[in-house]
């Protein structure tokens, strides 16, 4: 989709507008059409964090949506998501054959930074699909330069980006356009830079800035349900960049529909609010 030009350095505003849409699908679409999405993350005490990305990914569209994590947590995994195709491995090495049926990874959702998500996330590192870092993936990747496919997305809040970029948190939010773009270069990728005014920033220096959302976000396991969503939209063919842009523009929206409830937004109530809107921008049928 052709952008705008902006003035040098000037973000341009995500409105539904501007917004790349994923196009109708045909009569005689199939499941193989719309890609599929493999969500790694959930170590011990985190098992939820893949849940809502996988169930995020399910229902924004991809074709098929699986899930490696720890083997103790596939039995919630197919109690609450039995679409979802799970699995539990114990090293990388379990991990192989998932990565070779995928066609976009989605990693980091409780990952944790103990050997089994540095395993995990190495064995991911090696695969060419596009991916979308998340979490822990980003923290470990602070610690240890990967390179990361084309077509990829990391999503840090302001903390991980510190940590990426190697300031202070403060620094960050100083400027977080610069923050964006310098992330965006340095791992050639698209930067979802995360927080009040998220902003999108790709190599180039291209910058888009999301004016949409609530306080009522503020709470754990919203940057979840949004990599799976990116997932899915990546899936589904869109570029990394509109990818980002479409999800991120969903994600606020979303909490701004639901947070006329006030306080107690959960992460699990935006899968269902996100689904209507996606609908609303693109809908499924022509």
């Amino acid at each position: 989709m052709p952008q705008t030009k902006h003035p040098a350095n000037e973000p341009h505003r995500l409105t539904s507008v501007t917004l790349a849409p994923l196009a109708p699908r045909p009569a005689d679409a199939h499941k193989g059409d719309f890609g599929h999405v493999l969500v790694v993350g959930g170590d011990r005490g985190t098992g939820g964090a893949v849940l809502l990305s996988a169930e995020a990914a399910l229902r924004c569209g991809a074709g098929l949506v699986s899930l490696v994590t720890r083997a103790e947590h596939v039995p919630a995994a197919m109690a609450r998501l039995p679409e979802v195709m799970s699995l539990g491995v114990h090293s990388a090495n379990q991990l192989m054959t998932p990565i070779e049926r995928a066609s976009v990874l989605v990693v980091g959702p409780g990952l944790g930074q103990a050997a089994w998500g540095r395993s995990l996330l190495s064995a991911v590192a090696s695969s060419q699909a596009p991916q979308v870092w998340d979490a822990d993936a980003l923290n470990l990747l602070a610690r240890q330069p990967l390179p990361l496919p084309k077509g990829s997305v990391i999503t840090p809040h302001p903390g991980e980006a510190a940590r990426l970029l190697g300031v202070s948190t403060e620094a960050v939010q100083a400027d977080r356009p610069g923050a964006a773009r310098k992330l965006a270069r340095k791992y050639a990728v698209i930067c979802v830079l995360k927080g009040a005014g998220t902003l999108v920033a790709d190599p180039a220096g291209q910058l888009a800035l999301c004016s949409r959302g609530h306080p009522a976000m503020a709470g754990a396991g919203l940057g979840d349900v949004l990599s799976g969503v990116l997932g899915a939209l990546l899936a589904q063919g869109m570029s990394a960049w509109d990818a980002a842009c479409l999800g991120v523009w969903l994600h606020a929206c979303a909490g701004e529909r639901l947070a006329v409830q006030g306080r107690g937004l959960a992460a699990s109530d935006m899968v269902p609010a996100i689904r209507q809107l996606l609908e609303e921008h693109s809908a499924c049928l022509a």
